[in-house]
């Protein structure tokens, strides 16, 4: 049984799986794509999207930590100038793997194509505008609206001010139960 067992070995052992995930991240930073098997993607997915979170806060420490697992000082800059800068904005979900229909002939293995979301000008959307991002309660947009709506009467309406004053007095006070 697979009870807790949560990584891949790709049958390969530790420090030969650390030394792959090195070299296969180092080609995905400096390519921004790269075809390899479904099962190293997924493993490298693993171990790449760390370091691109990493590469966000450009400090002495962090390019430490990134060097300490890429060991390529090329990659580094890479990392840390042109990739962090366009995914800056990103929360997160930085790689895509797009599966192949054919599998390799050698060995059958499932092929696929991995790559940095933010390079791929094929599925970017053109110049989409970013909401404003708000809070789903009620009472900002009936404040809106009241204030919207006052300024819609006191611009149709011409009568003197001396005049609307007693219509006010008179207008029935509003209650919860008649604003829904």
């Amino acid at each position: 049984m697979r009870h807790g067992k949560k990584i891949n070995h790709l049958g390969r052992q530790s420090a030969h799986r650390h030394a792959l995930l090195s070299n296969m991240a180092s080609s995905l930073i400096l390519n921004k794509r790269i075809t390899t098997t479904v099962a190293k993607a997924k493993a490298l997915r693993k171990y790449v999207e760390p370091l691109l979170t990493k590469s966000k806060t450009d400090t002495t420490h962090s390019r430490r930590v990134v060097f300490s697992y890429l060991q390529n000082k090329e990659t580094v800059s890479m990392l840390f100038g042109e990739v962090a800068s366009r995914i800056a904005e990103r929360p997160g979900g930085y790689t895509r793997i797009i599966k192949f229909g054919d599998a390799r002939h050698g060995d059958n293995a499932e092929m696929c194509l991995m790559e940095l979301v933010d390079f791929n000008d094929v599925y970017k959307k053109e110049a989409v505008e970013k909401k404003a991002k708000t809070r789903r309660g009620r009472k900002g947009k009936k404040a809106e609206d009241e204030t919207a709506e006052a300024e819609v009467e006191a611009a149709s309406t011409e009568e003197p001010k001396a005049e609307k004053a007693p219509a006010k007095k008179a207008a029935k006070k509003t209650t919860k139960r008649d604003k829904k």
